[in-house]
């Protein structure tokens, strides 16, 4: 059996765009052991998916944490995680984390074989080094699943033909019933409401405004839904999306959307959306949650480049972008200083509901 660990530090968008990945390699080789390495935020999603063996939490955060108290706690916890990882014995790694400390911790812990994205030098400790710019032109999962063709298996095939797998999510039994919970007590019905993500999840942390489209036009969509369908509407965010989704909700002229902010977990969110008609989110994790569950969306992109980070696949999804010469704007990971977001401001309710309506 080969045994296998992937590398993905980073938030639940981009973990996600592994799970193709996954699946392909399962694809490959049926008999396959694969574990994974991944932040806090997303280790219950991991942990939840019955494809992977092990999953291990990598907060780069906390090791610095515990660094500026105490350089000789941090080697310890730092020659703990090496241990935790050469117990496994693993034959090869895909590291997607574009960066040099998980490869060094995967090179200490032996193991042998080590592929990965090469950006600014920072694959140093990589025995198969893809040179990166950056992502463009094409789809991040398609770029992590190119890393197959590194990888010499056993049971290697000459390549995959048809359509690539898609993301996919695990809910437990349990997130299911909190979702169907949630529903009766709020008197909806299957298919019969949309979700609204006015915010777009974490991963931009104080930036994360700058992929928002202005929670007042998400307030005129939301009532102009209502009227032209009849729908019930559901606003979704984490708890630092709270305030921003009743904002939204008290600026609506008729019946008030159901705010959900704050009152779910990843996979209960997307138990949720599992009973929408359709998702209206902007660019960001919650969108590919959607996506990942199976749910049509309809996303609103800005600066970002909807080619790299829209839904994946895209069929059956709608994305919806100003098309001013300027966008994308954010390039090789660096967001330019963009004083204005016209992209986002001058996007009209009218231009985003005909969307929605063709998903309807």
């Amino acid at each position: 059996m080969k045994n296998i660990i992937v590398v993905c530090p980073f938030g639940i968008g981009d973990v996600l765009f592994t799970t193709p990945f996954i699946a392909a390699l399962k694809e490959e080789a049926p008999d396959i052991r694969i574990s994974y390495i991944g932040n806090a935020r997303t280790f219950p999603v991991l942990k939840n998916d019955p494809r992977l063996h092990k999953v291990f939490s990598y907060e780069r955060d906390e090791f610095f944490a515990v660094y500026k108290k105490s350089p000789w706690a941090f080697l310890r916890k730092w020659q703990g995680f090496i241990t935790d990882i050469r117990r496994e014995k693993f034959d090869a790694a895909f590291d997607f984390s574009l960066g040099s400390p998980l490869g060094l911790a995967l090179m200490l812990a032996g193991v042998p074989l080590r592929i990965g994205y090469d950006y600014k030098g920072r694959g140093r400790w990589l025995t198969q080094k893809i040179p990166l710019k950056g992502f463009e032109g094409r789809p991040v999962a398609g770029y992590y699943l190119e890393l197959l063709k590194y990888w010499k298996a056993d049971h290697h095939k000459s390549g995959r033909a048809g359509a690539p797998p898609g993301m996919a999510l695990f809910p437990s039994e349990s997130d299911r019933n909190w979702a169907r919970d949630f529903l009766a007590q709020n008197s909806l019905s299957d298919k019969k409401f949309l979700c609204l993500y006015p915010g777009g999840g974490a991963s931009w942390g104080k930036g994360a405004h700058q992929k928002r489209w202005p929670a007042g036009q998400y307030a005129k969509l939301a009532d102009k839904i209502i009227e032209k369908t009849s729908l019930a509407l559901i606003l979704m965010g984490d708890k630092s999306e709270i305030e921003l989704c009743e904002t939204v909700k008290n600026a609506m002229r008729g019946p008030k959307a159901i705010n959900a902010a704050g009152k779910t977990s990843v996979l209960q969110a997307a138990a949720l959306v599992c009973h929408a008609r359709c998702v209206v989110a902007n660019d960001g994790g919650p969108l590919h949650v959607a996506v990942a569950s199976g749910v049509p969306t309809a996303s609103i992109f800005g600066p970002v480049d909807s080619v790299v980070y829209g839904p994946f696949p895209a069929k059956g999804h709608k994305v919806i972008i100003k098309g001013l010469s300027c966008q994308p704007c954010y390039r090789r990971f660096r967001m330019t200083d963009c004083q204005h977001l016209s992209c986002l401001k001058e996007l009209s309710v009218e231009e985003v509901f005909n969307q929605v309506e063709v998903l309807l």
